[in-house]
């Protein structure tokens, strides 16, 4: 990490011939870029890494066309000669569905939503002029073949890890009639490919599309699908229906002719659907396969969104097979298999979590049946060696940052996990009172904080449990 930080203050004082004030990595999120905020003396900007050479070029291309065109994204200062790093315009924090968490779907929300759609359709069909589609990271157009890729992939990284039977050639025969149809498209511009909610930065009311590097030539409605069928968005059904024919009107502005719109929103529910399992297979290729907890507890919510659209919308083809199959998915027997039971008022279940220092032994535990878990952190890399964290603590951001990032921590994590859902799920059923989970390393202030911290958070989110939250060592590391 530090070889990074080093080559992005080269590039930067090779830019702006003096040194960045300070540099930190930021959260990194599903993918394998990592991004850095850099603070100059005047205004701040975000570096980011990446090995895959290639999706830098795409970004790198399609950000300066973009901005050639007028359009809110952000600028490329430089780049280094192997496209590793380069250097962009900061946008700001806050996307637009933390601004939904924050406020909720008002008024004030509804017109954030409302000019992303306008600037959406700008950017689709004032972008798609003089664009250079060589330069499409993967296909260059969202037609047959990449749809029926979409469908394969919520094939073998979900709806095979069901164990569901099925006719795999009649369904074959469905995902091949499916993709055909929805190729088929009268409108087709640059399409986004992950346009949602956190991919649309607010800075002083400002908004600005980040992360189009996988953009291709597609179809007007994917994008749109994306944006109001957002699992985690949850946007209310007369949300959705309003803000997509905002959207037709914006369009059709920009088309300066009209769209026929009972054919633009049968194909538009298509979409809806190929979004949504393809959604579900990310779910289950980052949650089944790659055991990340985050994307385990969204499956739930992305099988609602798949229920709601089953049972009250309809696309303009007929696959029985994929019809039947997907009837299965939405019913509960499928969803109690990804939601676990949670705490109610009646639940009598207490779990204790405690930090320590194995200096001073491992806490006691005094509740009747006594046991519970012990977990031995002092195999992940301590940052109390390093003097910058010294005197911080695991409850801290740049502890947690560096306990994410640059050590095994995540792995760790989803291990305990794994092993602490087993039996509290079983003390749920059985109506256990007690429930002792420690956490231990040499100084009981960073690594067994912060991994104490977390499972309080995952046990809460997952289970709506009480949890008691004891740091046993937090008077030694305050009077540092």
């Amino acid at each position: 990490m530090n070889i990074i930080v080093n080559n992005i203050e080269s590039l930067f004082y090779n830019w702006q011939k003096s040194a960045p004030l300070k540099i930190e990595k930021l959260q990194q999120s599903g993918s394998d870029r990592i991004y850095f905020r850099v603070f100059g003396s005047h205004q701040n900007y975000i570096a980011t890494y990446n090995l895959n050479i290639q999706e830098n070029k795409s970004f790198i291309a399609f950000a300066r066309h973009f901005k050639n065109k007028g359009l809110n994204v952000p600028e490329i200062y430089c780049h280094n000669e192997d496209y590793t790093i380069y250097i962009q315009q900061d946008v700001g924090e806050k996307s637009l569905l933390n601004l939904l968490e924050e406020y909720g779907q008002n008024d004030f929300v509804f017109n954030f939503f409302k000019e992303s759609l306008k600037q959406l359709a700008a950017f689709q069909i004032i972008g798609n002029e003089g664009m250079d589609y060589s330069l499409c990271l993967t296909a260059q157009e969202f037609g047959k073949e990449a749809i029926l890729s979409d469908l394969l992939y919520f094939k073998y990284y979900f709806l095979d890890t069901l164990k569901l039977p099925y006719d795999k050639q009649a369904m074959l025969k469905d995902f091949d009639a499916l993709s055909t149809y929805l190729s088929y498209s009268e409108h087709k511009y640059f399409m986004f490919r992950d346009f949602q909610s956190r991919n649309i930065m607010l800075e002083n009311n400002k908004i600005s599309f980040i992360d189009f590097q996988g953009g291709m030539k597609g179809a007007l409605q994917y994008d749109v699908a994306s944006l109001l069928w957002q699992a985690k968005a949850a946007l209310s059904n007369e949300w959705k229906d309003a803000l997509l024919e905002y959207y037709m009107d914006e369009a059709e502005k920009l088309l300066h002719q009209k769209i026929e719109r009972n054919s633009f929103i049968s194909q538009y529910h298509g979409y809806v659907l190929i979004r949504l399992l393809q959604v579900l297979g990310a779910y289950g290729f980052r949650g089944l396969f790659e055991r990340k907890a985050h994307f385990l507890t969204s499956i739930p919510l992305g099988l609602l969104n798949l229920k709601y659209f089953i049972e009250n919308k309809k696309v303009g083809i007929t696959t029985p097979e994929f019809d039947r199959v997907l009837k299965i998915i939405i019913s509960n027997n499928i969803f109690e298999k990804f939601t676990p039971q949670q705490a109610n008022d009646e639940t009598r279940l207490l779990v204790t979590i405690n930090s320590f220092s194995y200096k001073n032994g491992i806490p006691a535990d005094t509740s009747e049946n006594g046991g519970g878990f012990v977990f031995d952190m002092r195999g992940i890399l301590n940052p109390g060696r390093q003097e910058v964290y010294k005197y911080l603590s695991g409850k801290d951001k740049p502890v947690q940052d560096f306990l994410d990032q640059q050590t095994k921590m995540p792995n760790f994590l989803n291990s305990v996990w794994d092993l602490i859902d087993i039996n509290v799920e079983n003390y749920l059923t059985r109506d256990f009172e007690n429930l002792m989970i420690n956490f231990g390393c040499t100084g009981g202030q960073h690594r067994s904080v912060y991994a104490a911290e977390q499972t309080a958070r995952h046990l809460r989110n997952k289970y709506k449990l009480k949890v008691i939250l004891n740091h046993t060592n937090q008077a030694n590391w305050l009077r540092k």
